[in-house]
Formats: structure tokens, C-alpha cells, sequence
């Protein structure tokens, strides 16, 4: 399967923020035993290139690697070498956009107003990351009115309690931040137990939200 695939299939993307990078691994497989297998590393986070390598080493196709916070192309050109195989990024630019393609890495710009995804789309973007989806699903439920063709991941603000409901207004996936993996806790091997507690919920969650669709 492959990268893109794999985002349209698992739905959810954890974003793994200023974590220690002698702690990622071990995040990274709890995230995947509780059923999380798209894990974003964000480049804002010490030591992330080394992370990023570890994780596509070690875990293999267990999980898909992606790089966060990428703000220029020299940038996503790095942690494309590095192993990522997809690029998030806050804003759009272009020349980003355009080198994740070049290695045939997945795009995933963010936006916020429909002119900004639609810019985002037409230059190259595969998944316009809506951020911040603080506006709730009913602006993605809006902005699909429109602009259908878009695949909307919206990411910021999002948890256990509001995730199904921006599954059902269209989005074809969700970035989840410290509402799943918090690295401003105390990091014990009871943090990773909870951590895949955590992944195993928010999976359910998207899986349920799937067999309600099916059968409605």
C-alpha cells in the first residue's frame, strides 16, 4: 500500500511534538500497537532527522513517517532523505510542495481559507491540512459544499469528543496532537501504556464512525 493509501486508510495522523528523540521510538510502537500506523515527527522537535531515520529503520512498513512544521523545501528535502515519506506543513509554499513531489513524497500543505486550499490543491497539494480546525466540522462540512474534490485533513483542536463528527462532515482524516500524544508528560513505561490506550481509542472511534456509515 502505499503512502497515500495509507492516510486514506488509517485516517489518523499523530503528531509527535518536542519529544525527546530517545523516547520517539518507543512512541512510535505504542502508537502502532494501539492501532495508530501514520505517526507525523514534527521538525521542530530536537534530534528529528535521527528520529525519523530510527523509526523508518526500525519499524519498517509498520508504520508510514511523515515530517511536521516543514516551513521551506531545503527542509523537506532533508527529512525526505531521511526517510519521511510524507510532508506536513502549516502555510503554503509552493517550492516545499514542489520538492516533496519531486522525491514522491505525499504533500499535505495547510490552509485555512477556501482560496488558501484551493491555491494549496491546484499547486500540487495531495491533503490540505485545514489549520486550525478550532472553526469545528461544521467549516469542513462547509467547505466540502464547494470544493469537493479536496481531501481535508483537519488538524488542532481535535479529541475523542469531536473526532467522529468531523469524520462525518467529510474529512478524510485527522491530525491529533497532545489530545494523543502528550510529550509534556513525565515519559514512564506506564506513559507508553497509556499511550497505546490512547492510539486504541481513537482508532475505535474511526472505526466506528466507519461502520455507521456503512450501515446508514
Amino acid at each position: 500500500m502505499n503512502t497515500m493509501s495509507s492516510i486514506l486508510d488509517n485516517k489518523i495522523i499523530a503528531i509527535i511534538r518536542g519529544a525527546n528523540s530517545k523516547d520517539v521510538l518507543n512512541m512510535a510502537k505504542a502508537l502502532h500497537e494501539g492501532g495508530v500506523n501514520i505517526l507525523e515527527i514534527t521538525m521542530n522537535s530536537p534530534n528529528v532527522l535521527s528520529a525519523i531515520e530510527e523509526i523508518t529503520v526500525e519499524l519498517g512498513d509498520r508504520v508510514v513517517v511523515g515530517a511536521g512544521t516543514v516551513l521551506d523545501a531545503e527542509t523537506a528535502r532533508a527529512a525526505i532523505l531521511a526517510g519521511a515519506k510524507f510532508i506536513l506543513s502549516p502555510t503554503v509554499d509552493i517550492e516545499t510542495i514542489q520538492m516533496a513531489k519531486r522525491y514522491g513524497a505525499v504533500s499535505i500543505p495547510g490552509a485555512f481559507t477556501p482560496t488558501e486550499i484551493l491555491s494549496a490543491y491546484e499547486n500540487g497539494g495531495d491533503i490540505i491540512k485545514v489549520f486550525p480546525a478550532t472553526l469545528g466540522p461544521s467549516f469542513i462540512k462547509d467547505i466540502r459544499g464547494p470544493l469537493p474534490q479536496i481531501p481535508l485533513l483537519p488538524t488542532g483542536g481535535i479529541d475523542l469528543n469531536n473526532i467522529q463528527e468531523f469524520m462525518k462532515a467529510g474529512a478524510i482524516g485527522c491530525g491529533i496532537g497532545s489530545a494523543l500524544v502528550n510529550t509534556q508528560l513525565e515519559i514512564t513505561d506506564e506513559y507508553f501504556v497509556q499511550l497505546t490506550e490512547k492510539a486504541r481509542q481513537f482508532a475505535s472511534a474511526v472505526k466506528s464512525n466507519e461502520d455507521e456509515g456503512a450501515y446508514s
